[in-house]
């Protein structure tokens, strides 16, 4: 039998059936489990929600005495709750990059949170349940749909200690920004952002000190780490009612247009529009992010670096609609003005892919830094243009994220 109680009444022992609340308002990452850890409930106690449900048909039952509402004495508040819920309208409308940045901040964390409670219930050996990520992907569609570049250019910041937590968030932000720019519908849009969020989950099964390992791999552990697609996929098929596209992403995202890629060795037509907008979004993220063994390349590099891998490796146009959804000069680039100054590129305008605002900070002509200007290079009364991208590694300014964002690396 079902019962809310409030979050007080919490013993070890009883089967925690749902949280009332969003799952940002929490740590974990499934609900539906029997408490066996005093830690679990000290947890909940620690965050904002204040009941959840119980079934007592799994686990212990409230004490006697105690106060508790069964599901059918709460069905006409919650029936009410459901047609508030439905009605309610998301957040989407547009806002500017550093309105959404604080936001985006927050929901890079919870959802790095929830990823790593993920991969460690598919370490134990647990069932993966896809159906509860599909609330993390609607906060994360809703940040990009608001703006594309916030939330995507956050997840860049990641460390190399928690890059395959914050790779899984990246790809899923990535993914929606893509199908949008596909034109594919609000529905296609959360299916490319889940299975970008589980792309990885086979991961989980690779020993920790081949994933983690500081150098490069050995032939034998490449070998290990090329198995991580159909564990993924296996690792998924367990659960319930994992979607077809999720799946097929999982097993498919390193498959390459001209048959090289694994583990299946597909081709172009072969590979599906969702798996090869995977593979696009899986390299960039790895490319542009820190490695123990590497340091990302700049934005606008790696753009370029996989133009030139693009024959054969990507779709032609899913590529080109990759590039369009970041714009050339990705937020984060490292650029030099026509008039001599650097800047590091802020936000994309709607006017040019060539043109996006640039906080300039540097003048090359004086070899000095200069007072932090704005430059929206897409007006009329923009006198200046972008000559070229720089390289940030011989520039080693130390705050370059910070000044695009506003905020510290890897705010979370």
């Amino acid at each position: 039998m079902l019962k809310k109680i409030s979050v007080q009444q919490l013993t070890v022992g009883m089967h925690l059936k749902e949280f009332c609340g969003s799952w940002m308002e929490h740590p974990f990452w499934r609900t539906g489990f029997v408490i066996t850890d005093p830690k679990d409930i000290t947890t909940i106690l620690a965050s904002s929600i204040k009941e959840v449900w119980i079934d007592s048909s799994k686990g212990l039952d409230v004490a006697d005495g105690q106060s508790a509402v069964t599901e059918s004495e709460s069905e006409e508040q919650v029936e009410e709750e459901l047609r508030q819920a439905v009605s309610a309208q998301r957040e989407v409308a547009p806002v500017t990059i550093d309105v959404e940045l604080q936001r985006a901040a927050k929901i890079c964390y919870q959802s790095k949170q929830a990823v790593m409670s993920m991969f460690q219930e598919a370490r134990m050996g647990n069932t993966v349940d896809a159906g509860g990520a599909k609330q993390m992907v609607e906060e994360i569609t809703d940040s990009v749909t608001r703006n594309p570049g916030a939330l995507i250019s956050l997840a860049r910041l990641k460390t190399a200690d928690d890059y395959t937590y914050m790779h899984s968030v990246a790809v899923c932000a990535m993914m929606v920004a893509l199908a949008k720019q596909l034109g594919l519908d609000e529905e296609q849009c959360r299916l490319a952002g889940l299975a970008g969020l589980m792309h990885d989950l086979g991961k989980a099964a690779m020993p920790m000190d081949v994933l983690n390992k500081p150098g490069k791999l050995t032939d034998a552990e490449f070998a290990i780490i090329k198995t991580h697609p159909q564990e993924g996929y296996r690792l998924l098929k367990g659960g319930k009612d994992v979607d077809p596209v999720v799946l097929d992403v999982c097993l498919h995202h390193h498959e390459k247009t001209d048959g090289s890629g694994y583990p299946e060795g597909l081709k172009a037509e072969e590979i599906s529009l969702f798996a090869k907008m995977g593979a696009v979004c899986d390299v960039y993220d790895a490319i542009t992010s820190n490695r123990p063994y590497k340091t990302g390349w700049d934005p606008a590099e790696s753009l370029r670096k996989m133009a030139e891998w693009a024959n054969g490796h990507f779709d032609g146009k899913v590529f080109q609609a990759f590039v369009k959804s970041l714009g050339i000069y990705p937020i984060g680039s490292l650029v030099r003005l026509s008039s001599g100054r650097l800047g590091v590129v802020v936000e994309q305008t709607a006017k040019s892919l060539t043109t996006p605002c640039v906080k300039v900070f540097f003048s090359t002509k004086s070899n000095m830094r200069i007072v932090p200007e704005l430059v929206d290079l897409s007006k009329p009364t923009a006198n200046d243009k972008i000559a070229s991208r720089e390289d940030p590694a011989k520039w080693r300014f130390t705050d370059l994220n910070e000044l695009w964002s506003g905020l510290p690396n890897a705010p979370w």
